[in-house]
């Protein structure tokens, strides 16, 4: 262990929160290798730290939860190798480790869309949660992106959307309405597949697709992505 990964690791201890841990447990995060310490105060640590690759490797391997999402925060995007990904995915204990690692840095990846493919079909599940929390990230923060690369993840969204599993399923649902919301062509594209979906006989799958409709179609959403085509001016309020 270097210097400077002990360090952090000590000045994580030291904002350590037992009470915190109680109310994680609550919300499904163990408490084993847990510091109760929030995504907002680990935000500020890492703002002081900067981007460090060789330090994020590290503070994964202590196997702290916080010290885990820390390390997505700070880690280089352009140094993560496919390997280091499905390492840390197989790693993955929780959901909320598992989605800051996802739209914190693996969204950020050239490999990003391939893992998304892939993690979506494989059995373990936070891996399986790891690959729709990527296409959710990738919704959000890649601009460039084509359609078709979301419409293509669309048929993985539908051929996965049958697992029961808790932490699975709320991923489904996360990946179809980001990807619903990105533009009005999609919307269009994700509420069809939400359609296709709510005829299956399946109680997660109805569920998904339920909730996702609920959110497309609401005027709120509607309403954004009006605003967002091109020439289109504010809408006056009456």
């Amino acid at each position: 262990m270097s210097a400077d990964v002990a360090h952090v690791l000590d000045e994580l201890r030291a904002l350590a929160s037992p009470k915190n841990v109680e109310g994680m447990a609550r919300f499904g995060i163990s408490a084993e290798n847990t510091l109760g310490i929030s995504v907002t105060k680990l935000r500020e640590v890492a703002k002081a730290i900067g981007r460090d690759h060789s330090l994020a490797l590290e503070l994964w391997e202590s196997g702290i939860h916080e010290a885990r999402i820390l390390a997505a925060i700070i880690d280089e995007p352009s140094k993560v190798t496919e390997g280091q990904m499905d390492r840390w995915a197989l790693d993955f204990d929780s959901w909320d480790v598992c989605d800051q690692a996802c739209i914190n840095l693996f969204d950020r990846t050239p490999f990003a869309i391939a893992k998304a493919t892939e993690w979506s079909h494989r059995d373990e599940e936070y891996v399986k949660r790891a690959g729709f929390a990527l296409m959710a990230g990738l919704a959000v923060h890649d601009k460039s992106a084509k359609d078709e690369t979301f419409m293509d993840l669309l048929e993985h969204i539908k051929a996965e959307s049958d697992d029961d599993r808790r932490y699975v399923k709320k991923a489904v649902n996360w990946a179809l309405r980001q990807i619903g919301k990105r533009n009005e062509a999609l919307n269009r594209e994700a509420i069809r597949a939400a359609d296709e979906i709510s005829r299956r006989s399946s109680r997660p799958a109805r569920w998904i697709a339920s909730d996702a409709l609920r959110e497309l179609k609401s005027e709120a959403v509607q309403k954004r992505l009006r605003a967002r085509r091109p020439g289109a001016r504010p809408e006056r309020r009456p």
